[in-house]
Formats: structure tokens, C-alpha cells, sequence
């Protein structure tokens, strides 16, 4: 994760900046026009006069000093709108502002200095201010402004102590820090140039404002440049920066623990020596700051410190990081929940800590930012999530939160935050036996109603098959999703009907029927060739005035519906002629077909009167065939009339078909006008078929699905 968010810390020079120039307004020139109140030629006639001025007066005479601080402040006031930078630039400002904090010749070495400082206070100032937009940071370097404002940070060592001298110090500091703002060769070259020693000498500085401004040109040096930052440790900032951790002044605390964000993120060497500075405890203060800022750089830093090694982790949950942390989860700064569920994540890849963040309230606030718009937001709270599932203390109170329908119904942005999420469920689902079950199924008798539910509901996803039949018939896990079917709520009713499918289907890709059944009866086939053929025919149906010649060993041994016909006292035992009254005559080849052949291809247009017919004529095997066949054309519109069919003609395959199919597709059938009278019409039936599964896989000890695979 990168230290630095860019439109955010770009934000922030220039915010930095105008607080600066609203405090150093006393004492300076005053501009002749309002500037909104200027045209464009006025502005461009302004700054050339200025910047004439600046390339003119460059002696330390008073006149020169005074007109040369005048134009410089001038110049940075009119710099402060960043719509006219360019334009100033444009205008040759660069060099004549460097030029002005160059060292110019004394009169005499005796000579008071006009305006000590205030010159190339303003104009550092100035340059400060044009080297906020990025395309002019290298023409501010290759003016030769570096070497200047390296010389100007090192004043303090003459010893003198005044506010003027302060000024220009901080300036220089600013400008140097958006020179090197997200410019790698500037940050090298300002090392080279020597910035770096004299920046950590001022962090020592007895002006809280030019500490301020040393830490933050550190900050920024430091950001992603491995030789900065070996200099900056070399050059002995970390017990200072250690201590300005803990200033009153929140800007100084601020600063510094950006420096040290910066100077540890990749470089474990130097995280190490940070905490052996001492600044663990330090950042552990200030993520219970006033100051926003300061926090979220704190919960960075944790997480950081939290990557270093497993003992680091611990201490930090010791030293008490974990509740501020926690409460940062709900915040109204996205940044801030973001870096505090960063830290969380770290920290609960520790064994010793997960229990820890689970009993201080971890949980909820984490699966809350589940439902958040971020993509590195909600990665951070998955991974936190994923961490706390290893520990089988943390299962149970994971699911009584909810915790499996918010990882199961979320919508992920990042692929690695789906399989982080994926990862956390397989997880949970790996521990859910023993204690954590049997704690589980307390929960699912004797807590609160709701609990009772988000237990069922999270069983039904991730038992394990062999504990389906204990959780839901002998602790009563079916009934409570069952009730879920009758609630009013849309949500539950769903939640309902998707774990129930998936208790059904858990383990299997789904095949609506199988296709192939076995015959229930010895079968004797004579062939396609007999079919409706008169040879050794001993039997003729009548079927819409049309003959079907048949044989009786064949009908005889296919059923035992032919068998009462043809055995019994019924009057087709000795006709030579039967009227077959309420069968098409299509529909009774297709039924002959079968019980001559033992197959025959199920057409829709005739699955569902071949099905009245095989139901009539007890040809079970034809049945299921007619079943698999209508099972395939089920529909939203019509499941209802389907389940209706297979109630009619006692099609149980069919009938458990339509109850997975509503289901599977509850969301759909929700919006028909009939589905509540559906749902209550199909309940009983519901109950039956898991009772009946369940107990009979566990009997068999069965681990599979409790419908046939394809």
C-alpha cells in the first residue's frame, strides 16, 4: 500500500501553504488591485514589472532589499492562484527568484543587512508555490535553486535566533518538499546536494514551525527512495522523530509519524531499528489523537510494525492498539476505517491476537465494511475477517453475527477480495465440528430467535454431510429455515430458500431427475420389431377407432395393471378386442413403444398425457422418463401447474424436482401473484423429503447429496 495518497497529499502542500501565507500576511506589500478585479494583461504587466525588479535589484542596498522583498511577495501573492503559475513562470520568475536567495556582495562587511531574511523568505516562498504544480519542479532545480535552499536551511548555524530568520529557514524547507514531491531525481539530487543533514539538525530546532516543516520535507525525501531514507537513519533522526511522536502540537506529532511511515514501509531493517527507538508505544497514543490525520498515519504505521514478525504483533495488541483500532472501523473518513482495517488484518494473522480483536468487538464493525464501496476497504475487512476464522474460539461468534450470510450475499469488487472471502468460508467450514458444532447447536435450542436462524442458515452452507441429519432433524435446523419460507420479510424468505437448496445440493453439480431409471419389475421385450405387429398377436386395442395389435407375454410381464387385465376378472381377460377410451393414439405408440423396447424417446409435446398414461398403466420406469422429460421444461410461469401435475399423478421424482426448482429460483417466483399460496402448499412436502433424505443418507452413512447426481 502506498504511504502516500497523491491528490490528497497534493491537497494538502497547497492547503499547508495558504495557511502559511494568511499568517505571514503582516508586513507585506500591499497589492495596488484586488486580483479578481485584474485582466490577464494586467496580471502578465504585474509580473514582468516584478520580475525585473527581482533581476535588477540584487544588492544589499536598502532600496534594492526593499524593492526586491516587495516584487517577491508580490509575486507569491499572485502565485497562490495556481491558474496563473504558468503564466509567471512563463514570465522568466524562476531565475529571478533564485537569483535573489544566491548570496549577493556586501558594501562593506560592516553594513547592517535591509531586511534581513525577508527576501529570501519571500522569495523561497514563491518558489515554493510554483513548484506545487509538477511540471515546473525540474526548471526550479535547473535554475539552480537547490544549493540555495540547501544554504538557507543551514542559517541556524550562525546562531543567531529571530523570527525573520525562522521564516526563511521553514520556507526553504517547504520549497525543498514540493520540489521532491513524487519526483525520484529530485529526491536523489537533493540528497546529493547535501539537504538531508541540515533537515534532521532542525527537527532539533527550538521553532515548533520549522521542525514542522524539516519533518515534513523528511517525509517527503523519504518516500519511496531506500538511500533517503538510510540517510536519514544514518544521520540519527529516529530518536527525535521517536519523541516528536508524543509533541503536544498535533502538526509536529503528525509530521513525524509520517517520516517514520515512510522511512519503514519496505525496509524491515529500518522498521526494526524504529522499534528499537521506542516509537511503538508512541503510535499506539496517537491513534487515539484529536487530530485525523495523525490517526490514520498511526493506523498505517501498526499495520506495518504488524508485518515485521509474529512477537511484534503481540506486543502491539498488549500495549492496547486494538481497541482505538476498532473504533476507527466507524468512522465517518473512509481512509481511516481503510488503515485501521489494514492494521486489524495484520494483526489477526496472529493465533495470540485473534481471540483478542474478536472479544473487543472486532467483529461486527469489520463485516459492516463488507457492504463498503471501496475496493481496498473491503479487502482490508475481508482479510481481517480471514484471519479471525482460523481461530475455533471466534467460529461461533462469527456466525451468530451473521458473519456467513454477509461473506456469502456480498458484492466484491476485486477478484482477490472474492477469494479472500472464499478462503474465509472454506475456513469456517473446515471447523465446524466438535466443540464449535455442539457450541452451535446450544445456540440453534436456546438463544434468541434470530440467533437460532443465522445458525441454521450458516449450518445449511457449511456442515459437513455427515451432521446434516443431527443439526436439522434432531436439533430442529430444519424447521427454523422451514419458518424462514413464512416470514414476511422478502430477505428471510430468500435466505431461506438458498440454504435449503444448497442443503440439498451441497456437494454436487445438480441433474434435475435421473434419466436412466432401473425397471421395478422383470422385464420381458420382444423388440421393435413386434410393436403393432399382427404376427403371433394374441390382444388388439382399439384407440381412436385405429387397431393396435399386441401380445400378452409382453404386457403381462411389464406391469401389474396388465397383469390384473389380462389374469384377473376384469372382462379385457378373454376379449380379443380392448377399447382403450382416454389415451391419443400418439400417446399410446409412444407407451406400447416402451414396454415392447424397455425405452423410447419422451418428447414435451407428449410428456405430460404419457405420463397420465404410465401412471394409469403402473409402468413406473416409463414414468420417470416422463418426469426427466417435463422436468427439463420447467418454467417460473409454470412450476406451479407442475407440481400440481406431479401431485396428480403421484410423480414423486417430478413433485422434488419443483420443490428444488422453487427453491433455486424463489427470487423469481417471489414477484407471481400465487407464491405465497405456493410456498404454504409445498412446505409439508418440503419437510417430508428432508426428513426422509436426511435419514436415510445418515442411516446408510451416506456423504453425499441428498438429490441424485447427474
Amino acid at each position: 500500500m502506498d504511504h502516500q495518497n497523491k491528490p490528497q497529499t497534493r491537497r494538502s502542500l497547497k492547503r499547508k501553504l495558504e495557511q502559511e501565507f494568511e499568517e505571514d500576511k503582516s508586513g507585506r506589500c500591499k497589492a495596488a488591485v484586488v486580483e479578481s478585479q485584474r485582466t490577464h494583461e494586467d496580471i502578465i504587466r504585474d509580473v514582468r514589472i516584478h520580475v525585473d525588479v527581482l533581476n535588477t535589484c540584487i544588492s544589499f542596498t536598502e532600496a534594492h532589499r526593499a524593492a526586491a522583498k516587495c516584487s517577491a511577495q508580490l509575486l507569491s501573492e499572485i502565485a497562490m492562484n495556481e491558474d496563473v503559475v504558468d503564466l509567471i513562470v512563463e514570465c522568466g520568475a524562476v531565475p529571478a527568484l533564485v537569483k535573489q536567495i544566491q548570496t549577493p556582495l556586501l558594501l562593506a562587511e560592516s553594513d547592517p543587512i535591509p531586511f534581513e531574511y525577508e527576501v529570501e523568505k519571500a522569495c523561497a516562498f514563491a518558489l515554493g508555490l510554483i513548484a506545487v504544480k509538477a511540471e515546473h519542479q525540474q526548471l526550479v532545480v535547473d535554475a539552480g535553486a537547490l544549493p540555495c535552499l540547501v544554504n538557507l536551511l543551514k542559517m541556524h548555524k550562525d546562531g543567531c535566533n529571530s523570527r525573520e530568520m525562522n521564516g526563511v529557514i521553514r520556507k526553504a524547507a517547504d520549497a525543498i518538499t514540493n520540489l521532491a514531491h513524487e519526483n525520484a531525481r529530485i529526491k536523489t539530487r537533493i540528497r546529493t546536494e547535501g539537504g538531508i543533514p541540515p533537515l534532521v539538525q532542525l527537527l532539533e530546532y527550538h521553532d515548533i514551525k520549522v521542525q514542522r516543516s524539516a519533518a515534513g520535507a523528511l517525509r517527503t525525501l523519504a518516500f519511496k527512495n531506500d538511500e533517503n531514507k538510510n540517510q536519514i537513519v544514518e544521520c540519527n533522526a529516529l530518536p527525535t522523530l521517536v519523541l516528536m511522536l508524543s509533541s503536544e502540537d498535533v502538526t509536529v506529532h503528525y509530521e513525524a509519524v509520517g517520516v517514520i511511515g515512510n522511512l519503514v514501509h519496505s525496509s524491515p531493517n529500518i522498521k526494526k531499528d524504529v522499534l528499537l527507538a521506542g516509537a511503538l508505544q508512541p503510535v499506539i497514543r496517537l491513534l487515539s489523537s484529536s487530530c485525523l490525520e495523525s490517526q490514520r498515519e498511526a493506523a498505517l504505521l501498526i499495520g506495518q510494525f504488524a508485518a515485521a514478525d509474529s512477537d511484534c504483533k503481540v506486543h502491539i495488541v498488549q500495549r492496547g492498539a486494538v481497541p482505538p483500532l476498532i473504533e476507527m472501523l466507524t468512522s465517518s473518513d473512509v481512509q481511516l476505517k481503510e488503515m485501521s482495517a489494514f492494521a486489524l488484518g495484520r494483526l489477526a494473522q496472529d493465533t495470540h491476537n485473534q481471540v483478542g480483536i474478536v472479544q473487543s468487538g472486532g467483529i461486527v464493525p469489520l463485516l459492516s465494511l463488507l457492504d463498503s464501496k471501496g475496493g481496498p476497504l473491503q479487502h482490508n475487512s475481508a482479510f481481517a475477517l480471514y484471519g479471525l476464522a482460523e481461530n475455533e474460539d471466534n467460529v461461533v461468534d462469527l456466525i451468530k453475527t451473521g458473519g456467513v450470510q454477509k461473506l456469502l450475499e456480498g458484492e466484491f469488487i476485486a477478484q482477490p477480495t472474492k477469494d479472500c472471502v472464499a478462503k474465509t468460508l472454506k475456513r469456517l467450514e473446515e471447523k465446524i465440528h466438535g466443540r464449535a458444532l455442539n457450541h452451535l447447536l446450544y445456540l440453534m435450542r436456546t438463544a434468541a430467535k434470530a440467533v437460532q436462524k443465522r445458525v441454521a442458515l450458516a449450518l445449511a452452507h457449511l456442515c459437513a454431510p455427515n451432521d446434516r441429519k443431527t443439526i436439522f432433524v434432531d436439533n430442529n435446523g430444519l424447521e427454523l429455515l422451514l419458518g424462514l419460507l413464512e416470514c414476511k420479510s422478502f430477505k428471510q424468505q430468500k435466505d431461506g430458500s438458498e440454504a435449503l437448496y444448497k442443503l440439498a445440493t451441497k456437494g454436487t453439480s445438480l441433474s434435475s431427475v435421473d434419466a436412466a431409471p432401473v425397471s421395478p419389475t422383470p422385464q420381458v421385450y420382444l423388440g421393435e420389431q413386434y410393436v403393432n405387429n399382427p404376427t403371433l398377436s394374441d390382444v388388439t386395442f382399439l384407440v381412436e377407432g385405429k387397431r393396435f395389435y399386441a401380445h400378452r407375454i409382453c404386457l403381462l410381464a411389464s406391469s401389474d395393471a396388465f397383469r390384473a387385465m389380462f389374469d384377473g376378472g376384469y372382462r379385457e381377460r378373454d376379449a380379443k378386442d380392448v377399447e382403450i377410451p382416454n389415451i391419443r393414439w400418439d400417446v399410446f405408440v409412444l407407451m406400447m413403444r416402451y414396454i415392447y423396447t424397455g425405452s423410447v424417446t419422451v418428447e414435451i409435446d407428449h410428456a405430460q398425457e404419457l405420463l397420465r398414461a404410465a401412471d394409469q398403466y403402473l409402468l413406473e420406469g416409463l414414468k420417470r422418463l416422463c418426469e426427466y422429460a417435463i422436468a427439463q421444461d420447467i418454467s417460473v410461469e409454470d412450476v406451479m401447474l407442475m407440481y400440481e401435475l406431479a401431485e396428480a399423478f403421484n410423480a414423486t421424482t417430478l413433485r422434488e424436482t419443483c420443490l428444488l426448482f422453487i427453491l433455486e429460483q424463489f427470487e423469481r417466483i417471489s414477484t407471481k401473484p400465487w407464491c405465497s399460496r405456493l410456498i404454504q402448499r409445498v412446505i409439508p412436502d418440503l419437510r417430508n423429503f428432508f426428513v426422509s433424505a436426511l435419514v436415510k443418507c445418515y442411516d446408510s452413512n451416506v456423504s453425499s447429496p441428498l438429490w441424485p447426481l447427474d
